[in-house]
């Protein structure tokens, strides 16, 4: 069964949518009003409705947040409901009084990006009126300690003072009527999920698979951040003063960038469990898919292939030459050709390579949502799609503004609101799901279903997203309403939630 989508010129659509760890976990609003880590009722296992699908696969892209894309999303906790949060401070916490000039950290040295005005007005603004998604931008900051920096206690206002790119962090562009945006809108739009962890993609991907973060107790002192008597960050580094990996690196033990001799450099082994450790236990079979993988392994990686994008590659179990690593861990290609041949594992992870992971500064923001749709259709066009549950998720927010405060749970995160989109024949349709998730739902989701013991308190308590499904009975695709056809901006930006 396959549903079928507008047809719309890609250049078209593009174009009109531009028209001491522990011490920093500072948001204020409020925390979240957990699920039970175990059913509340007695049914059986066998009888639970979620168990009509036999089929998850979680396509986790690159570095947006909610606001970025989706601020306009009708419907939506979006742009309208900002508030104070759309003016920003500097360091010294005066308010801005323009912008400051976008950067452009693509350049060697970066510079001033002159596609964008000099004086925009404090405040989000639609990047697609300078720059179309079909056009590479500049990148921004995204580590640990500074986007706690940037959430500022929740008041959401540092995210220019504390970023690279300057003005940059709070430009968004509209995806309402791009191709994930119009299966967003058939199916459910998750406005409240947070990523997982504060800072980059290195972390948000551990927090995918392990609702946990990697311990490094012996790095080399340079790499290891230096923290004042309240915790406050003096100077970078890769790993906490605790002994923590929170900032990108690589595995000693996995695929890793030529240009590092020394393995002192490279994240030791980690042997805390995984959900691939737990689907094992239970003889669940599944896959993490990673464009150019075969390549990366043979010692001839694409340009665009990110190492630290391969979170399984950093524990001991899927280390390269395993059993465990030619079992689980796999090229794109496997993916298409399991679907092609009706023998998809029940739980599948797909990363894009670089080019396609919509990753500001070396990916294009068209060309992802264009490879995500075509991963979704690949699907929809196979047996999996009747019994399937897709989750198309970010692993961080790539330093962009969001105006929601990320809720408090440790000393990890949240971090800040990143977009979600639920994909199913049983998903909700034409649905906006306000409940509040983080990325270890998705743990939750897939532990609910196969009744697998959680990873940690995180995704134990974490709510499962069952929520954006009605397992009633399968259902057709919502039409969607906002259309490239159309001007997305005269589209009511959003309607205020409770």
């Amino acid at each position: 069964m396959s549903e079928q989508r507008p047809t719309i010129s890609r250049r078209t659509l593009f174009k009109q949518a531009g028209a001491g760890a522990g011490a920093l976990a500072i948001a204020t609003s409020p925390t979240f009003a957990f699920a039970s880590a175990t059913p509340e009722t007695s049914t059986p296992v066998a009888e639970q409705p979620i168990n009509k699908i036999n089929h998850v696969i979680v396509i986790f892209q690159e570095n947006w947040s909610f606001d970025g894309l989706y601020g306009l999303f009708p419907g939506a906790n979006g742009i309208a409901n900002a508030g104070p949060a759309t003016m920003q401070v500097d360091l010294d916490g005066k308010p801005y009084e323009t912008l400051p000039q976008p950067i452009d950290t693509s350049l060697n040295p970066p510079a001033p990006d002159e596609r964008f005005p000099a004086d925009l007005p404090v405040g989000p603004f639609n990047a697609g009126n300078y720059v179309p998604a079909d056009e590479l931008t500049g990148d921004a900051i995204h580590r640990f300690y500074q986007e706690q920096y940037q959430i500022n206690g929740g008041k959401m206002d540092k995210f220019v003072a504390w970023s690279d790119s300057a003005g940059f962090a709070m430009s968004y562009y509209d995806a309402t009527a791009m191709p994930q945006g119009l299966l967003a809108q058939q199916y459910t739009l998750l406005d409240n999920i947070f990523h997982a962890a504060f800072g980059g993609s290195f972390l948000g991907a551990q927090w995918l698979i392990a609702a946990a973060t990697p311990t490094w107790p012996n790095a080399p002192k340079d790499m290891v951040a230096v923290v004042d008597e309240n915790g406050i960050m003096v100077t970078d580094g890769v790993v906490t003063p605790d002994g923590y990996a929170v900032n990108d690196c690589f595995p000693i033990n996995g695929p890793s960038p030529k240009s590092i001799t020394d393995p002192a450099r490279l994240c030791p082994e980690q042997t805390n469990p995984t959900i691939g450790d737990r689907l094992d236990e239970a003889g669940i079979p599944w896959a993490w898919y990673a464009g150019g993988w075969d390549d990366a392994v043979a010692g001839n990686p694409d340009p665009s292939f990110q190492f630290h994008h391969q979170a399984f590659t950093y524990y001991k179990s899927y280390a390269l030459g395993t059993p465990a690593q030619k079992e689980h861990l796999k090229d794109e290609k496997d993916f298409i050709a399991a679907l092609e041949a009706g023998d998809l594992p029940a739980v599948s992870f797909l990363k894009a390579i670089g080019k396609d992971n919509e990753h500001p500064g070396y990916s294009i923001l068209a060309t992802g949502q264009d490879w995500t749709s075509s991963m979704v259709s690949a699907v929809q066009q196979s047996s999996a799609w009747d019994d399937c549950a897709i989750f198309i998720a970010y692993d961080e927010n790539g330093g962009r503004w969001d105006h929601v405060a990320p809720p408090r749970v440790d000393q990890w995160g949240p971090g800040s609101r990143v977009p979600g989109i639920v994909i199913s024949p049983y998903a909700k349709k034409g649905f906006v799901d306000h409940t509040p998730y983080d990325t270890t739902s998705i743990l939750k989701f897939i532990e609910t279903r196969w009744n697998l013991e959680p990873l940690t308190t995180r995704d134990a308590n974490a709510y499962d997203l069952t929520n954006a499904f009605d397992f009633s009975a399968p259902s057709e695709a919502a039409t969607p309403t906002v259309t490239a056809t159309a001007n997305p901006e005269a589209t009511p930006a959003a309607t205020p939630v409770d």
